[in-house]
């Protein structure tokens, strides 16, 4: 997640309404929501494909030294997407038609302009499963995989920060994948978009929004992953997980996360941050924030600021295996619900 150094944006105040958002305590539905996944088979087989085993494998691969700490547009940085696109490619995920590549070039000019200094050019990577009935209506699941690299010879691994989520992404797609193989894909197309640059500035999901690979029209969601295989102080032990932004823009995805809780793991969801007004600014400092701006609905999933927030002790070895594939199963669970239900999420509340 991108460091506040300074108020990063000169923003309107977004104003929301319906269900607290400062309770530790999971809110009660405002409203009903149809949960096309309750008791449904092909759900419950794809979810359980998301294990800890493998998210831990993949993780101390991500976050290895040998990834140098993946800095944007560094060797090391290339090198773990390498690594992404090869498991795509193995689980037979497809990269966009429309791009025709896993790749897509983030140019230096254009993070140099938003203050990137000298920054080399680098790489969104997108995998992409169609939908079967409504393939033009994209769902979006983003994680930032550059973290701050290498300082005066110390490789600074960023495993949580943001490896938990990169590989959660990757979790996420293998499991629409073998839904999708035993002939249970989703309705709607799903985007796994992992974005570059975003610890110097949100630089890979503003070029994304800038210059989508699907109209931003047709996007219904994004749910961004930063940060979700560890506990903060105040939540040390528990079993829970931020949520921000659910409700900013839509008055359903804030229901269909809780109920999508509520059957699946039932962790704490904690709106403490879920303000735009927050000391912490959390609402803008993660990708999300650009496909909010474009009126887009999010929810970003957190584990909050740790000891090891930036620092070379964010290892993979101090992660919550078990808690961070409870907190990939309930954003699974809240991607099927979104993407397999017969009416497009609404977008009814204005920024």
């Amino acid at each position: 997640m991108k460091k506040l150094l300074i108020p990063i944006f000169s923003v309107a105040v977004l104003v929301s309404c319906g269900t607290s958002k400062v309770s530790n305590n999971i809110s009660k539905p405002t409203a009903p929501v149809a949960t096309v996944a309750k008791g449904d088979k092909a759900f419950l087989v794809a979810y359980k494909t998301i294990t800890a085993d493998d998210l831990k494998k993949n993780l101390y691969v991500i976050a290895s030294d040998e990834m140098g700490g993946r800095d944007t547009g560094s060797p090391g940085q290339k090198k773990a997407g390498e690594y992404m696109i090869n498991y795509y490619k193995t689980l037979g995920i497809s990269s966009p038609k429309a791009l025709g590549s896993y790749y897509q070039k983030v140019p230096a000019d254009f993070m140099k302009k938003r203050g990137g200094g000298n920054l080399p050019d680098s790489e969104n990577i997108l995998a992409f499963i169609e939908g079967s009935e409504k393939p033009n209506e994209i769902v979006v699941v983003s994680a930032h995989y550059d973290h701050v690299g290498t300082k005066n010879g110390v490789v600074y691994n960023g495993a949580d920060d943001d490896g938990s989520g990169t590989v959660g992404v990757m979790e996420i797609a293998k499991a629409f994948q073998s839904a999708k193989k035993a002939g249970n894909g989703p309705k709607r197309s799903i985007l796994f978009l992992h974005v570059t640059g975003e610890e110097h500035g949100l630089f890979g999901s503003e070029y994304y929004t800038d210059n989508p690979v699907f109209p931003l029209a047709n996007t219904v969601v994004d749910l961004n992953i930063d940060m979700i295989g560890r506990d903060d102080p105040e939540n040390r032990g528990k079993q829970y997980v931020y949520v921000i932004g659910s409700e900013m823009l839509s008055s359903e995805l804030k229901v269909i996360n809780e109920a999508a809780n509520k059957r699946t793991n039932n962790l704490e969801l904690n709106y403490r941050y879920d303000d735009p007004n927050d000391s912490e600014r959390l609402y803008y400092r993660s990708d999300h924030y650009n496909f909010a701006k474009n009126n887009i609905p999010v929810a970003f999933f957190f584990d909050g600021i740790h000891e090891d927030y930036h620092k070379p002790t964010d290892k993979p070895d101090k992660i919550d295996y078990s808690l961070l594939e409870k907190r990939t199963q309930l954003v699974f669970a809240t991607a099927w619900e979104i993407a397999n239900r017969t009416e497009r999420i609404v977008v009814d509340k204005k920024q």
